[in-house]
């Protein structure tokens, strides 16, 4: 069944840190949720990523969430929150409390399914846009199947990166015969008792792996495509989160694929990766070069048996439904500059690149907000002229 196609004047994709920061500040600038400013979330729940999250990580074992605009007034602060409880059900908590003390209306779960232009005149089955400027599409499918489309000024994309996780290809891949899992297919340690896992990735995720297999699995191996860097100095991790922005901002405005951001910051030893670095168990191995059917061979030879291979080799930003733009570049990536997309003017990509939610998502949530007013305004302009 389809719907009939509705007018909005900015529509955000994705209600994580990044879509509801934009969210809000849009609405303290005056536009009505719900009407001028439509959130969509293809996720069941709220908590953005979070809410997908394994059981057993907690706050403070991964990157920092960061407290949203407009959570302080309400008495929430992630740093005061109860770090025995799943770090999932937390943010998920905060994250509707939030978006119900707003008053933000977020539709879920509704999944984007393509974002195209239609120009002023173009007689569509979306409907005539209404004023003398291009317009972008965006189709929708809801869980009960309903296809709709609303017709938007503006569309800020923040659908983030969980989709897509990445895993290398590696030979042998194909032919391996135990379990193979990404990071979004990770519950709980106890699925592994007594095996033999090996994790691939030189993340956060990959090492909270390892954490939380000791002493259940039979045995842990870890690899890495590229050599672990240990940050232990908090003056020089700062620099180097500063240098890794610079990086994803340089990847974004010349549309290539974006960096890792961990291999542009190192990776912070806290006092239970320390414990775990002392006790050898923190050991990363150049990668493999190939699977078998029951495990990996090293680069120097070595046959590693293996029951499975947890692939923490992180994701890629989630711009499957934005290919109607075809904004791809021949490097692979899309050209954004400071959160605006250069081909389609219209469209904004917060939470992408420099912006991304571990390097500041939040900070960028009021430029974008003032961006996306500023298009407005100069469309408010040229309609009354």
């Amino acid at each position: 069944m389809r719907t009939a196609a509705q007018q909005a004047r900015v529509v955000v994709i994705g209600a994580g840190q990044a879509g509801l920061s934009v969210a809000w500040h849009l609405q303290r600038a005056g536009l009505v949720a719900g009407d001028d400013v439509v959130v969509l979330d293809r996720a069941p729940g709220t908590g953005g990523a979070w809410q997908f999250r394994w059981d057993a990580l907690r706050l403070g074992l991964a990157h920092r969430v960061h407290d949203l605009p407009g959570m302080h007034e309400m008495g929430l602060r992630f740093d005061d929150a109860d770090r025995s409880r799943p770090a999932r059900d937390v943010v998920a908590e905060y994250y509707r409390r939030f978006e119900e003390h707003h008053d933000l209306r977020v539709r879920r779960p509704v999944a984007v399914t393509s974002v195209r232009r239609v120009s002023a005149a173009a007689d569509t089955d979306a409907g005539a846009a209404a004023a003398t400027t291009s317009r972008l599409v965006v189709e929708t499918r809801a869980e009960d199947g309903t296809v709709g489309t609303i017709v938007a000024e503006v569309v800020v994309n923040a659908s983030g990166t969980w989709g897509t996780p990445f895993v290398p290809w590696v030979p042998g891949r194909d032919v391996f015969r135990g379990r193979q899992l990404d990071t979004t297919g990770y519950r709980d340690a106890a699925d592994f008792a007594g095996q033999d896992v090996v994790v691939v990735g030189g993340g956060t995720s990959g090492i909270g792996f390892l954490l939380e297999l000791d002493g259940v699995a039979r045995s842990t191996r870890w690899f890495t495509r590229r050599p672990v860097v240990w940050s232990e100095d908090r003056a020089l991790a700062l620099g180097a989160a500063v240098a890794a922005v610079e990086d994803q901002d340089r990847a974004a405005r010349a549309g290539r694929v974006l960096p890792s951001i961990v291999s542009g910051t190192g990776l912070p030893v806290s006092r239970r990766i320390r414990a775990g670095l002392d006790r050898g168990l923190l050991r990363a191995e150049p990668m493999f070069t190939r699977l078998d059917e029951d495990g990996v061979v090293t680069a120097d030879g070595e046959h590693v048996h293996a029951d499975a291979v947890l692939w923490a080799t992180g994701f890629r930003a989630d711009l499957r439904h934005l290919a109607p733009l075809q904004l791809r570049t021949e490097d692979g990536g899309v050209v954004v500059e400071d959160g605006r997309s250069t081909a389609e003017p219209r469209l904004f990509l917060a939470g992408y690149g420099p912006q991304a939610s571990t390097i500041g998502a939040n900070r960028a949530g009021r430029r974008t907000a003032r961006q996306v007013l500023t298009v407005l305004a100069e469309d408010a302009a040229v309609a009354s002229s």
